[in-house]
């Protein structure tokens, strides 16, 4: 399908890169597609941004039924554009889709999607280091219907944002806090799929992390109440006497792209990494033994953060003396140079934008 665009004609003044933060701030336009049952998707085109016109009974406010993706843009110092396995975040948003009973989008057409509406807005994608533009591609249902049941319309949107880094502090290691009341996700539920379920389940526990000094959750199995799971909305690693670990795939936690590039790495560097599930406690005793080489999350927001400091209930421990472990800058400094061009892409991850 042709993708139509729209240009708009009062262009946003762009923000500070030496301040942009996390989401603040959008560029001049979004990507829109429709779906209706009879028509399939259609009408794909490129607008100026601008506010969403629902029906107070769309079904996606009533029952959540939506799905979204992140990835990020990388604008070189050569002036290449280019976005970092793309495929994998259109592919997961399909899984996502047939969890959530939506119909799924052609990769081509996602493909062209992504790279007209960058290239649009090029112009936005800032160029110091440690910047990137975040793209948040999102799918929503708009029946206006208050019956309980898939829709059969949808509405799926592109938007972008110039960020910096996720955290204020950067690479510093962070402070979490192992969360032993709430449960963001459980087997058989939609914890693997980017839906805004998952991610409403966690505010309550993040917030009152927060008033007590944390910067994360650390997210325990909901059944057996031991095992870690996901660090806020990253995947967590944990190293220990010179092999990382990290839990495995089951169905409550996101198979996150950065994990599997991380996990990719490390391999390829022969140290040794197990996807096996670990407990709290496993993490603790390693502690006590003077093994716990290090901890860390991914993902595409963060790229790698640091974790310094673990509390669960009435102990805390201190990991690596509150500092950047080398394991986690490495993987931070490889990645970031793969998507930003500084270093060969051995993996072929990256794509050039044109």
């Amino acid at each position: 399908m042709k993708i139509s665009i729209t240009l708009t004609e009062k262009p946003k003044e762009k923000p500070d890169q030496n301040n942009l933060g996390f989401g603040q701030y959008f560029t001049d336009h979004m990507f829109l597609l429709n779906y209706a049952k009879d028509k399939g998707w259609h009408e794909p085109r490129i607008e100026p941004y601008s506010p969403l016109s629902l029906d107070p009974a769309s079904m996606v406010l009533h029952y959540g039924q939506e799905v979204f993706e992140g990835l990020k843009a990388y604008k070189n110092s050569n002036g290449d554009i280019r976005l970092f396995r793309s495929i994998d975040n259109i592919r997961r948003f399909n899984s996502s889709n047939e969890r959530l009973s939506i119909p799924a989008i052609d990769e081509d057409l996602f493909t062209d999607a992504l790279n007209q509406l960058v290239l649009t807005d090029k112009d936005w994608i800032p160029e110091l280091p440690g910047t990137s533009l975040y793209i948040r591609p999102f799918l929503i249902a708009t029946d206006p219907f208050l019956g309980v049941r898939g829709s059969e319309s949808f509405l799926f949107v592109i938007i972008l944002s110039p960020v910096g880094a996720y955290y204020a502090s950067g690479m510093s290691p962070t402070k979490i806090l192992a969360e032993d009341e709430d449960v963001r996700a459980v087997r058989g539920g939609v914890g693997y799929a980017k839906t805004g379920a998952n991610y409403a389940a966690t505010i309550r526990a993040q917030e009152r992390a927060k008033k007590k000094g944390f910067a994360q959750i650390l997210w325990i199995d909901a059944i057996e109440r031991k095992y870690i799971e996901e660090v806020g909305t990253s995947n967590a690693f944990v190293m220990i006497d010179g092999v990382v670990i990290t839990p495995p795939l089951g169905g409550s936690i996101l198979p996150g792209i950065t994990r599997d590039s991380c996990i990719k790495i490390l391999k390829s560097w022969d140290i040794p990494v197990e996807e096996r599930q670990i407990s709290i406690d496993e993490i603790i005793a390693a502690s006590d033994n003077n093994k716990l080489d290090e901890m860390f999350s991914s993902g595409t927001a963060a790229v790698v953060s640091p974790v310094g400091e673990l509390t669960y209930r009435d102990r805390t421990i201190i990991i690596r003396e509150n500092t950047v472990g080398p394991i986690s800058q490495r993987l931070y400094d490889t990645l970031t140079g793969i998507q930003w061009g500084e270093i060969p892409d051995s993996f072929n991850w990256t794509t050039k934008v044109n």
